[in-house]
Order: structure tokens, then sequence, then C-alpha cells
């Protein structure tokens, strides 16, 4: 009789154990999710990054889309019809591809005053245009200049038997360029950034840059090395970016040229601090 009353007495304490366990379990679980719901709505400074073509034909990348004058009356009327959509996002600062330290912030303050007819550059088109519409004083180049050792690729791929895997990659990039040129000259520039910033799109386009990594051994890594001074140059760019940010309420438009934007998007977008917005999150 007795050893039953211990047995008993056993799988009631047990019992007791194992619901203050779960109760504990159960507190912390919650506990957890109202941090996390919490975290969710404190407010953070949120970063739009557009990507988008080089609308005055500098010519310096390996493959470059063919623009048209955006200065041509429907040119103008697209990009005042994506100004507006731009205008959506309400930012508070608008970065762009150039050198912090060059002739950019002058050139807004003479456009400001009306000394300055703007040019076909995507900057004076798209930035220092709704920079003006949004009542901002000034503009903010976040760039950086960095190496690409484009060569050093080439050289290893003749080197080591692989210039047909090399140039199979140039020709699909090459053939994406021109698919980019042709969207182009038959839709709005509105419906292209659409069609250039979508996230399938975007994701293709780095994977280009990874296939480019494969092209090394141990000891020489060409391909890798590339990538990581892309990479590099692109956290510079971020951290640029980051110090605009003064306050939670903070919305930065970061506009650059369509080769940075997925690099620049998953960097915004692993930043914890930081809330990463899309054009389409603004087309209707």
């Amino acid at each position: 009789m007795a050893k039953r009353s211990f047995l008993i007495f056993a799988l009631v304490a047990l019992t007791l154990v194992a619901l203050t366990l779960a109760s504990a379990v159960a507190a912390v679980g919650q506990q957890a999710t109202q941090q996390a719901n919490q975290q969710a709505n404190i407010a953070k400074p949120e970063v739009l990054v557009l990507g988008v073509y080089h609308m005055s034909n500098p010519g310096r990348d390996i493959f470059n889309m063919k623009a048209d004058d955006v200065l041509a009356p429907k040119r103008q009327r697209e990009i005042t019809a994506l100004i507006e959509v731009l205008k959506k996002f309400q930012p508070t600062k608008v970065a762009i591809e150039s050198d912090p330290y060059g002739p950019r912030v002058g050139q807004y303050a003479d456009y400001l005053a009306g000394k300055r007819t703007l040019t076909t550059n995507e900057i004076e088109q798209l930035g220092f245009r709704l920079a003006k519409e949004m009542g901002h004083k000034t503009i903010y180049p976040v760039d950086v200049d960095g190496d690409f050792p484009w060569p050093r690729v080439v050289n290893y791929a003749k080197g080591s038997g692989r210039s047909k895997e090399l140039d199979a990659i140039m020709s699909e990039i090459g053939i994406m360029v021109k698919a980019q040129d042709q969207y182009l000259a038959s839709h709005t520039i509105l419906e292209t950034l659409q069609y250039m910033n979508a996230d399938a799109k975007v994701a293709d386009d780095m994977g280009f840059y990874f296939r480019e990594a494969h092209l090394g051994e141990p000891g020489d890594w060409p391909g890798a090395d590339l990538v990581s001074d892309w990479f590099r140059r692109n956290m510079r760019i971020y951290s640029n970016v980051t110090r605009l940010v003064d306050s939670p309420n903070e919305r930065v438009l970061v506009i650059y040229g369509n080769g940075h934007l997925g690099w620049l998007r998953h960097i915004v977008a692993s930043d914890p601090t930081l809330r990463l917005r899309k054009l389409a999150d603004f087309v209707k």
C-alpha cells in the first residue's frame, strides 16, 4: 500500500513539474511573440532602391543599353509620370550615383536657382527633378569608386582553357541587355523600370556575377575576387546611405545603375534597422 501511495505521489509530482515547465515554455514563447510584434511595429527608416538604366549613354559598362532621347516630349511626359509614382514614397532624401566630393551638390543648387538646364543624365532627370518637387534643399551623392578586375578574369579563362565558358556567360548577358533595349523601345520609362526592378529579373541579373565566380582554382580566384570587389563597393555605397539616416521616419530614395540593384537591395534587406522598399510597392 505504501509503495502504491509513493507511486501515485511521484506521478502527481511529475505531472505538476510537466505542467510548470509547459507553462514556463508557453510564457517564454508568448513573450517572444510579443517582443517580435513590438519590434515589427517600431518605426524603421525606409530605403527604396531604384535600379535605372543610364539615360545619357555614357558607355562605361561592358554591355550598355541604348537609350533614346529622354528630352523628347514623349519621354519627358513619361518621366513626369514616373516622378509622380516616386513621390508616393515621400522621400525625405534622394541619394544618387555620384561622388560625394564631386560637383553634383553645386549643380543641384544651380538648378534650384534657375541657373542650370537639366541634361539627359538620369541623376538630373530623376534625382534633381524629384528632389526639387519634394522641396529638398540639397541632393546626396553616395557613390564609391572601386576595382572591377575584368581583364584578370578574361586572362584566366584564356590561360585555363575556359574561354568558352566565359564567352557563354557574356553571350547571355549580351542577349539580356538587347532584350532590355527592345523593351524600352516599345514601353514607357516607368514600365521599363518596373521590368528591370522586378524580383525575378533582379535575381537573374545577380546570377551572372555568381557564375563568373566559378572561374578560378585554389590559389587563383579571379572570378571570386571580381565579385568580392563588386560587393565591397556596394557595401561602401550602403554605408554612405546609412549616414543619411537621422531618424526612424527617414525615407531615403537611392537612384542607381541597374547593375547595383540586386546587391544594394540584398544589403539593405539584411540590415535589421532598416526597411527595404521597392518600386512595385508604389505602382498601382
